[in-house]
Parts: structure tokens; sequence; C-alpha cells
């Protein structure tokens, strides 16, 4: 069964973000400023990518949506990370209303005729090494309910919440059901809505799902650029710096190697 993943890069869509812009114009400016674009860089390198590189399944492909007016240099520096990733396909569209872009790139990637695995992931999140095919497998235990409906979710709900910086990875356990990483849907043949179609927090109104707890399968990103960290509500969450024995199960589980990430952020 072909599976999806789709990332979006800094796309100033129309909605999409909980910070809002009056005009798409400023919302391009504050995606491309020098400052948080080189943090959603050291992130998508040191968290993103080495779990998707590491998988165990790579049959799948990678969808990266960004925007026509991102900035040649930082165009070059992704298309520069994702050279040594063949699943990675880097898709440029203009401005647009958020859900309808991004149903547009996934259902043009995929072959409408035949059912599709589809999972979305954020570029300062990771998943676990073996994510693409533990997807596979519960799609195929799942295959009678697959069978009796248009759209069916999947959610791996145990992870970690991790802050990287110059000293290495602030990391603590977390339960969070639908929390939007390491999330999945099946849809079948001809079916045109996408995951993108639904909130992550929305998914179980909208179809059946499947949710899973029995190991960690997710790293969820912590920084200042968040979009859901963006509004005044919002009070720091200190993390516990981890120790060699954490960063060793942390690397073993989603590739993330701690001695990279001080490089990077040193």
């Amino acid at each position: 069964m072909q599976i999806i993943g789709f990332c979006r890069f800094s796309y100033p869509a129309e909605g999409g973000f909980q910070v809002e812009h009056d005009r798409i114009e400023d919302r391009i400016s504050y995606l491309y400023a020098t400052a948080r674009m080189e943090e959603r860089f050291r992130h998508f390198e040191t968290l993103c990518l080495p779990g998707l590189r590491a998988q165990s399944d790579p049959d799948f492909l990678l969808l990266v949506l960004v925007g026509r007016a991102m900035p040649a240099l930082w165009l070059a520096r992704l298309t520069a990370l994702l050279a040594d990733l063949p699943q990675a396909r880097i898709i440029a569209r203009d401005p647009g209303p958020h859900r309808q872009v991004c149903q547009q790139v996934i259902n043009a990637a995929r072959d409408m005729a035949q059912p599709c695995l589809q999972f979305r992931h954020d570029d300062d999140d990771a998943v676990a090494v073996d994510f693409v095919a533990t997807l596979r497998e519960a799609a195929q235990d799942c295959a009678a309910l697959l069978a009796r409906h248009r759209l069916v979710g999947f959610d791996w709900q145990r992870g970690y919440v991790a802050r990287p910086d110059a000293r290495g990875l602030c990391a603590e356990p977390c339960f969070t059901p639908y929390w939007g990483v390491a999330q999945a849907v099946a849809v079948q043949p001809r079916v045109t809505q996408t995951i993108m179609n639904f909130g992550h927090a929305k998914l179980p109104q909208f179809m059946p799902t499947v949710t899973f707890a029995d190991r960690p399968m997710y790293l969820r990103g912590h920084n200042d650029h968040n979009d859901s960290r963006q509004k005044k509500h919002v009070r720091p969450a200190p993390l516990p710096r981890l120790d060699a024995e954490g960063e060793a199960e942390i690397r073993a589980r989603f590739a993330v190697d701690a001695d990279h990430i001080r490089r990077v952020f040193a």
C-alpha cells in the first residue's frame, strides 16, 4: 500500500496557523525571518530528518510543501538537507487556502485508484525508526475495518516532548492523544479527502480511529517558534536534561543523536 508523508516547511498558507496575519505579505515576512528560519532548519536537521532516513521500511514518499516565495538561500539549504533522502520531494506552491492546497498536493502524488496511507509530519518533530513499518502492519491488521470505511485514523499516543540546545537534549515522556505527530489516515481508492482535511485533534469526530500506546512513537519538538506557542497564554515548559543513558535511548528509538544536536546548536 502506498504511504505518503506530508510536511509543510514554512508554507505561507491562507489559514492553517494559530498566529494570524492581516496580509499574506506579513505572513511571508514572518515565516522567512532569518532567526525563525535558522531555528527551523536546526530542528529539521537534528530532529525531523534522522528518523525518516533510518526507517526500517523505506517504502514511503515524503512531500515537503514550500512556498514559491521562499528565498533562494533557504530553498537551496532545504534541497541540500534532503539530498540524501530519496523519498523526499519538494513541492512549491503559491499562497492559497491551507486545506485545499494540502489536499491537492497529496492527491497529485497518489494513485487514486489504490488505497493509501497518509501521515502528517511537522518539521520539528520526529517519529520512531519503525513508524512506517508499524503503520503498514497496523493497516494490515485492521483490513476488515478499512474495507468498511472511506477513512480510518491511526494515532500513536505515547512519546516524548523534547527541546534541543547547545548542551544536548532536554526531554520527558508524555502521553497525548491526537497530537498530530505519529498520526495517520487510511484513505480508500477515489476518496479525495486527505489527512490534511481534518484538524489532528478532531480526527475521531469524522472517522473511526485506532489508537496505540504500547511504545513511544514520536518526539515532539519544543521550541520558541512553535506556532502553538506564540500566543500570550502559553507558559514555558521546563524539561529535564537527558543523561548519557537517556540520550542513548532516544538515539536508538528515533536516530536523534545528541552529539549531532550539540554540533548544530553550538
